[in-house]
C-alpha cells in the first residue's frame, strides 16, 4: 500500500524554502510534456510576468535556470565574466563570501571588499576602489543578507557602477518579489533570485533578469556547458519557452501559480507589508520572552529576523529548535560568525496570526 502524505505537521520559518499554499502545491498534481507548446507557453508567461516586476521594460529580458539559486549565481559568473573582466564583490555575509568564492573557482580577476556581518557596505570606500582600480568592470552583491537578516542599501552602489560604466549585479534572491524595486532605477544590469523564495513557490529553479545588451554581449564566452545563461536564454528566444535541458516541469506550474496569487494579494507592496507586520508581530513575541534582535532597526529587513541566543546557562538552540517544531514551527539556526544567534523568516505563506501563535508557543516552552 502506497503511504498517504500526512498534512504539514508544521510552518517553515526559514528564508526558502518556505511555507506554500495549498493551491501552489496542488498546482504540481499532473504532469506536463517540456516539448508540449501548452508547456512552452506557462514558461514564457512566467518569463512575461518576472519581466513586468521588475519594471525593466523592452530592453530586458528574462532567463530561467534550472537548479537552486546558487546555481543561477553561478551561471550569470560563467557567463558574463570575460577573461579581460574583474568584478569587485562587495561582501558582509555567507552569501557575499559565496559570491567571491564562485568568482575564485572559476578563475575570474576579481577583489573583494569585506564587512564585518551586521555593517552596510560603504559606498565611500568603493567609490575609492573603482577610482583607484579602473581594470575593474563589474560589481556584484547581496541585496538581503539572510546571513544577519540585514537588508543591504545596494542603490548607493548601483548608482556608482552607472557613474564609472561598470557592470552591475545583485543577487536579489531572498527579496525580489517581497520589496518593491525598479531594476532600471537605478540601473541593475542583471538581478538574480529563485522561485523558492518572495514568489512563495517551490524549489527547483533560479532566474535571471538581464540586460539584453549586457547578455547579448556574452555569447560564447561561458567555460561551462550546462550553465551557460546566453545559451539558455537564446533557446528560450529561438523556441519561445523550451529549455535546453529538462526543465523541472512541476515546479515551474507551481510557479506560474504564485505568481497568481501574488497579484491577487495585491502586488508586490502588499506583501511587502504582510512581511513587515509578520516581523512586527514576531519581535513582540520575542522581547516577551528576552530575546532581543541582532540588528539595528534600522538594516533589519522583512525576509529574516536574526535574534541573539540569551546568556543562559540553560540555553540550548537544539532545544529551541525541537520544542518549537513540537508545536509547529520550525526555525533557523544561525550564521553569524562572531556572534551567538539564531534565526526566524518571515516571508511564504505565513500571517501575522501566525507569529502570534509562535509568541504563545515560547512562552509555554520557556526554558532559559
Amino acid at each position: 500500500m502506497i503511504p498517504q502524505i500526512p498534512e504539514n505537521p508544521y510552518i517553515l520559518l526559514t528564508p526558502g524554502p518556505l511555507s506554500t499554499s495549498k493551491t501552489v502545491r496542488g498546482a504540481m498534481t499532473r504532469d506536463w510534456c517540456t516539448w508540449d507548446e501548452d508547456y512552452k507557453q506557462i514558461v514564457q508567461k512566467i518569463r512575461e510576468e518576472l519581466l513586468a516586476l521588475s519594471g525593466g521594460g523592452a530592453r530586458y529580458t528574462t532567463v530561467l535556470m534550472q537548479g537552486s539559486g546558487t546555481f543561477a549565481v553561478e551561471s550569470v559568473m560563467w557567463t558574463c565574466l570575460k577573461p579581460d573582466s574583474k568584478i569587485l564583490v562587495l561582501s558582509n555575509g555567507v552569501y557575499g563570501k559565496r559570491m567571491g568564492k564562485i568568482v575564485s573557482m572559476i578563475g575570474a580577476k576579481h577583489r573583494i571588499l569585506s564587512w564585518e556581518e551586521g555593517q552596510q557596505p560603504d559606498p565611500k570606500l568603493v567609490e575609492e576602489t573603482l577610482q583607484a582600480d579602473p581594470e575593474i568592470t563589474h560589481i556584484g552583491m547581496v541585496h538581503s543578507e539572510t546571513t544577519t537578516g540585514m537588508l543591504n542599501r545596494y542603490e548607493p552602489h548601483a548608482r556608482l557602477a552607472e557613474q564609472y560604466g561598470k557592470i552591475f549585479i545583485l543577487d536579489a534572491m531572498s527579496s525580489f518579489g517581497g520589496i518593491p524595486l525598479d531594476i532600471t532605477s537605478p540601473k541593475v544590469d542583471l538581478l538574480i533570485s529563485s522561485a523558492n523564495k518572495c514568489i512563495q513557490g517551490v524549489p527547483g529553479f533560479g532566474f535571471v533578469l538581464a540586460q539584453k545588451e549586457v547578455l547579448q554581449s556574452c555569447k560564447g564566452n561561458s567555460k561551462s556547458h550546462s550553465l551557460d545563461l546566453y545559451d539558455q536564454w537564446d533557446a528560450m528566444e529561438q523556441d519561445k519557452g523550451k529549455w535546453r535541458f529538462t526543465s523541472p516541469t512541476h515546479t515551474v506550474r507551481a510557479f506560474l501559480q504564485a505568481i497568481a496569487e501574488l497579484h491577487e494579494e495585491g502586488g508586490i507592496s502588499v506583501r511587502h507589508e504582510r512581511y513587515w507586520a509578520n516581523h512586527h508581530a514576531l519581535l513582540k513575541g520575542m522581547q516577551a520572552v528576552g530575546i532581543e534582535p541582532f540588528l539595528k532597526a534600522e538594516d533589519r529587513s522583512p525576509i529574516i529576523t536574526a535574534f541573539v541566543e540569551p546568556e543562559s546557562p540553560t540555553f540550548s538552540f537544539g532545544e529551541l529548535y525541537d520544542r518549537l517544531k513540537a508545536e509547529g514551527f520550525v526555525i533557523y539556526p544561525g550564521k553569524v560568525s562572531h556572534a551567538a544567534t539564531f534565526r526566524v523568516g518571515h516571508i511564504g505563506h505565513v500571517f501575522p496570526e501566525d507569529f502570534e501563535r509562535l509568541g504563545q508557543a515560547l512562552q509555554k516552552i520557556k526554558f532559559w
